[in-house]
């Protein structure tokens, strides 16, 4: 049986729970009219009855401290089946058979480094080095991909990009897929050009191995890395 990721609490008490470097962007956002119509939104739904995932709305922010962030992934929103969704962009809790996209990023770091994680699908030893493993929309409802979009999450996540990037250290960011690469004007008009920027299709299969920019051959893990290790820190994907 998959382990219930469900939200079985309020929104609100969730946010309420922000880390605290983190806390004065996602208070901002809480008080604005984006942020109570979205809490008020999907409050709504789990009163109604909806399985909405994950439980742990802000755990890319817990793990990985404004602070540490050397590495930003960006994803859409979270996994829509019972017990994938953790608060990873990407990530599935260890145990649980990695999706697609998630295996074609696997297939990606054993071509590019030779690291071969199996059926390892959580990225929790991603995220404690500093890669912020962001989704764009935070929560989601069973078996429905996206219909929280455009709710008011995207308020709140592109002030948090956006905080990356004026940020002072040097980041690396993995734009996968044209709804990650709509950000990249947040990163520049915040950064200043200090950033690396990296893009390539979804690691969807509807895209991973097509053109313009293929996934599959794209090397963003190992140039993460390098860019990571030229300003003195260490990232080691295997973990």
């Amino acid at each position: 049986m998959p382990v219930d990721n469900r939200l079985v609490e309020p929104l609100d008490a969730v946010l309420g729970r922000a880390p605290a470097d983190w806390r004065p962007i996602v208070e901002r956002w809480r008080a604005s009219p984006a942020g109570q119509a979205l809490v008020a939104f999907v409050e709504a739904r789990r009163q109604a009855g909806a399985a909405i995932y994950p439980a742990n709305v802000l755990r890319a922010l817990e793990l990985t401290p404004l602070a540490a962030v050397r590495v930003v992934i960006l994803g859409q929103d979270p996994y829509h089946g019972p017990g994938q969704a953790e608060g990873l962009a990407f990530s599935v809790p260890d145990g649980v058979r990695p999706p697609p996209s998630l295996r074609n990023m696997m297939v990606e770091l054993a071509r590019d480094l030779g690291i071969e994680r199996g059926v390892n699908g959580h990225l929790g030893g991603w995220a404690t080095q500093g890669v912020l493993l962001l989704n764009a929309s935070l929560t989601v409802e069973d078996g429905q991909p996206a219909v929280h979009a455009r709710r008011g999450w995207e308020a709140l996540t592109d002030a948090l990009i956006s905080a990356t990037a004026a940020e002072p250290r040097p980041k690396a960011y993995l734009l996968w897929g044209a709804h990650a690469q709509a950000k990249a004007g947040l990163i520049a008009s915040a950064g200043g050009g200090r950033h690396r920027v990296l893009c390539a299709n979804h690691p969807s299969p509807l895209s991973a191995r097509r053109p313009p920019q293929p996934f599959i051959g794209c090397g963003h893990f190992g140039q993460a890395r390098a860019f990571v290790e030229a300003q003195g820190a260490r990232l080691d994907w295997s973990r």
